[in-house]
Formats: C-alpha cells, sequence, structure tokens
C-alpha cells in the first residue's frame, strides 16, 4: 500500500490478495481480521495493518492449522513457534496412519480378501504397538501356564514384539495380519502348548547339563549342513545314502545312542507353524532372513524312524 492512511474496500482487498470476498467477509465476522473502519453506509475498510494480519491468516490457514488456533496466535496467547510444534506432532501422527492405511490398501489389493476379512485386517493393522504387544504376551502367558518352560525360550518370546515400523511395507502389515491370526488360531494354541508341556517334562525327566547345553548349537549345525542338503536334493532318509548321513550327523554325540528318545523328542519340537511364526516376526521387525529349519530336521526325524 502506498502509505498508511491508504484505506481498501474488501472487494479491493480481494484483488490485492487473490482471496475471495467470502472468505475475507468470514474471517473479519469472527475478528481474526477485523476492519479498520467503515463508511457511512457501513461498508468495511482495510488499512495496512489489516492487510499484514490478513496475510497471516492465509498463510498460517495454508499451513493447515485451524482458526481456532489462528486466533491464539493473533490474540498472543501462543507464539507461532508453538502452535507450529503442536501442528507438527499432529501431522506426524497423520502422516503415521495415511502410511498404515496405504500399506492396508496395498495389502488388500494383492491378497483380495473378503469383506471380513478386509475389516479385520484393517482392525489388526491398526492396533496400537501396546496392543500388538498385549496380543503376543497373552498368547505367551496362556502357553506356559502352569509350566516351568525353559526360562530363555519364554523370555524371548515376551521380549520380541511386532514392532511395525511408522512406514510399514505391505509386507510387514501382511506379516503382522498372518501373525495376530496365528497366534489366536486354536489349532496352532494346542500345538504350542503341547510342544511346552513336552518340553518341560523332557527337562524334568532328563535335565540338560551345561555340557549338552554348549553342544546344542554345533548338534542344530550339523543338522542343517548334512540333512539339510539331503532333503532338498531328495536323498530317501531310508536309504544307505540316509543312514551314512544320519550317521555323521550323530557322530560322537549323546544321540547315537539314544536314537529312538533323540527322535521323539525332535518330533516334539518340530513344527512348520512354530517356525513361522518366527519368520514372520522377522519380516515385521525388519531382521535379516534366517534359513528355514525344519525341512532339515523333518528329514532327520524320518531318518531316526527308519535307522534306530
Amino acid at each position: 500500500m502506498d502509505d498508511a492512511t491508504t484505506m481498501l474496500t474488501i472487494g479491493q482487498l480481494a484483488q490485492r490478495t487473490g482471496l475471495p470476498v467470502r472468505t475475507i467477509r468470514y474471517w473479519s465476522d469472527i475478528g481474526a481480521v477485523p476492519p479498520a473502519g467503515r463508511t457511512g453506509r457501513d461498508h468495511r475498510r482495510y488499512d495496512a495493518a489489516a492487510v499484514a494480519r490478513l496475510e497471516l491468516v492465509a498463510t498460517l490457514r495454508e499451513l493447515g492449522l485451524g482458526l481456532a488456533e489462528v486466533r491464539r496466535v493473533l490474540d498472543r496467547q501462543a507464539t507461532v513457534g508453538e502452535v507450529a510444534a503442536t501442528h507438527v506432532e499432529a501431522l506426524d501422527a497423520q502422516i503415521r496412519t495415511l502410511r498404515l492405511r496405504r500399506a492396508v490398501l496395498a495389502t488388500v489389493a494383492r491378497r483380495k480378501p473378503g469383506t471380513e476379512e478386509m475389516t479385520l485386517m484393517n482392525k489388526l493393522a491398526m492396533l496400537s504397538a501396546q496392543e500388538r504387544k498385549q496380543i503376543i504376551d497373552d498368547f505367551v502367558d496362556e502357553m506356559f501356564a502352569g509350566l516351568e518352560p525353559d526360562p530363555g525360550l519364554a523370555a524371548h518370546m515376551r521380549r520380541i514384539t511386532p514392532g511395525l515400523p511408522d512406514d510399514p511395507s505391505p509386507e510387514q502389515v501382511d506379516a503382522w495380519v498372518e501373525l495376530a491370526e496365528l497366534v489366536q488360531d486354536a489349532g496352532f494354541r494346542r500345538r504350542i502348548r503341547t510342544m511346552a508341556e513336552q518340553g518341560a517334562q523332557a527337562r524334568a525327566a532328563d535335565p540338560v547339563t551345561d555340557e549338552e547345553q554348549a553342544r546344542t548349537p554345533d548338534f542344530v549345525a550339523r543338522v542343517l549342513e548334512q540333512a539339510g542338503p539331503a532333503a532338498e536334493h531328495g536323498v530317501a532318509p531310508e536309504s544307505e545314502e540316509g543312514a551314512a548321513v544320519l550317521d555323521r550327523i550323530l557322530a560322537g554325540t549323546p544321540g547315537d545312542q539314544r536314537r529312538p528318545q533323540l527322535r521323539e523328542q525332535l518330533e516334539a519340537g518340530t513344527d512348520a507353524r512354530a517356525e513361522r511364526y518366527w519368520q514372520l516376526m522377522g519380516i515385521i521387525n525388519g531382521w535379516p532372513p534366517f534359513q528355514p529349519h525344519v525341512p532339515a530336521f523333518e528329514w532327520m526325524i524320518a531318518a531316526l524312524r527308519a535307522h534306530p
């Protein structure tokens, strides 16, 4: 404006700022941009201060602030920085929600579920981190209730929870939905409970020594190294070649003298869906993929059954 005494009509103000007359009139009516004065016919007039105030209101509104927040700034109840910081937090929450919804929609587009399954997927995906943790905690508590489980396993299962990132991939959302459905499946819960009971009974009847515990990783490595390729290449467990593979795995181990007991222990602790639990947890939490153990141990069980 040319000088501080120049007064503009609402139409001139609209032309100067590019804002609609109705918007300026509304902001004026609610006191956000009051006129500097009025003519005898009660027409509004705006001075340089009103123009500056209008530009501030327009900028804040473009940034997404509500009129209540704008009024707080104009009335000096809060600074622009304070309001902006609050708004950033709100926007961050909205962005996280939008990213999660996008991932859910991508999963729906890929899986093409029915209406009920889609509703369930959305509800599961929108759970908070605490709610997701609670689902896993409830599962672990029920599986080990009244037992003296392997303390390391129970603690590990409680400590490792599904932590969906703020910007999850469709694969992570898909994995969380599958995991939530898995731990609530009655058949899976019965199987894991049985495994926990058998494990507790085995430890009570034949406590594992420190030496045997130290050998466990080596034994697992042997099974994966020997039985894994045998299963992959189609070596029949009951064949002579299968017997030779089994002998190599058991050579020098206590299990070679207790093959029936070893087979029972492996049967009790080998389950594809139990392994799937950890695979899904890994996908959700962004862990590096691990080599599946179950095919190798299933081959090992069949070989022990064939060569007792």
